[in-house]
């Protein structure tokens, strides 16, 4: 599926990130399962993830994240008419992460429902966000974009304790007079859908001792096909986007690439031939936070101020499903973080 705006023009007019404060290295990892720093950095880019608290779940992560985001913008949780929550480890299985954050930050009048798509997530959001303020339906939105992926983790499975942290990140879209999103791009292949995904939980499978005895709610994941996947339809989804667009790689002064692996990046970099110094990379600290990962990197941008009024991003993210979706915008305000 592939969309140019239409309507209200809509924008990002807020950012926030956050990740829990315990830092895992990848010495520690070595302790528990056969690696090493040097072969994690190798295959990864990863030198450090964040892991919650025995007691954090994803909408304690997410709300530092929230009320930055609603701060930069100068709006106040009941002024939001929409909460998007995209992740695949919500608080829990319902009610949605979207309304306990709702209650706590006072939105008593929001819509909130959670959304499932993989490490793609965080652009479903805002690509579905952009859609309900542009047609009228809404005027000011929150999108989130976390996973707390410690959580279901087999810490005993190499292929998938060393690639995965925790972290959230959060937006707020609202209408504005000129630039913001140009259009998105996105799309699923289900045929994929048990290279990445988490057997047990759901109605096909429900919780039960065999289970559990299983490791059946634990992440599993074929990294070969990912691999495969993630650097074609990285580029593959840029490429058509730019193209509706009538804009070449040129174009781009930002690219915010899903931060799966720095092997996976570099490829779409070089394939795309978008420089280096364009690039958001901040795998190396936070490992892959899934839906958390673009809108994590992307507020590490607007920190570092790297971003301006007038920029042209690019953002790209790939996951379970599965998924991958594009979207790019004419960055509106010049944001402080």
């Amino acid at each position: 599926m592939i969309g140019t705006a239409n309507g209200y023009r809509v924008s990002i007019t807020g950012i926030g990130g956050n990740a829990p404060e315990r830092v895992m290295t990848n010495e520690e990892l070595s302790q528990l399962v056969d690696t090493s720093d040097e072969w994690i950095v190798v295959r990864t880019g990863i030198h450090e993830r964040r892991i919650a608290r025995e007691d954090e779940a994803l909408s304690d992560i997410a709300l530092p994240a929230v009320q930055d985001a609603l701060e930069m913008a100068g709006v106040s949780g009941p002024e939001l008419d929409l909460i998007v929550c995209a992740t695949v480890t919500p608080d829990m299985a319902f009610p949605a992460t979207a309304a306990l954050i709702a209650d706590r930050l006072g939105s008593s009048e929001a819509a909130a429902y959670d959304l499932s798509a993989g490490c793609t997530g965080f652009m479903y959001g805002i690509a579905q966000a952009y859609g309900m303020l542009a047609g009228g339906v809404c005027r000011r939105a929150l999108v989130v974009g976390g996973d707390v992926l410690s959580k279901i983790v087999d810490w005993s499975d190499r292929a998938t304790c060393i690639v995965f942290g925790d972290g959230a990140g959060a937006v707020v879209m609202e209408r504005v007079e000129q630039g913001g999103f140009m259009g998105f791009e996105l799309g699923a292949d289900g045929s994929g859908g048990m290279q990445l995904y988490l057997p047990a939980g759901g109605s096909r499978e429900p919780t039960s001792s065999a289970t559990v005895a299983a490791h059946g709610h634990f992440v599993h994941m074929n990294g070969r096909e990912v691999f495969k996947f993630a650097t074609r339809v990285l580029v593959s989804s840029a490429e058509k986007l730019l193209d509706q667009l009538g804009l070449t790689v040129d174009d781009i002064d930002l690219y915010v690439p899903h931060q799966a692996n720095i092997r996976i990046i570099k490829h779409a970099v070089e394939r795309l031939g978008i420089p280096e110094e364009k690039v958001v990379i901040n795998v190396d600290r936070y490992g892959n936070t899934s839906s958390g990962s673009i809108p994590l990197a992307l507020a590490d941008a607007v920190r570092e101020r790297r971003v301006h009024k007038g920029d042209i991003v690019l953002m790209t993210g790939m996951g379970a499903g599965l998924t991958w979706g594009s979207g790019v915008m004419e960055w509106t305000e010049e944001m402080a973080a």
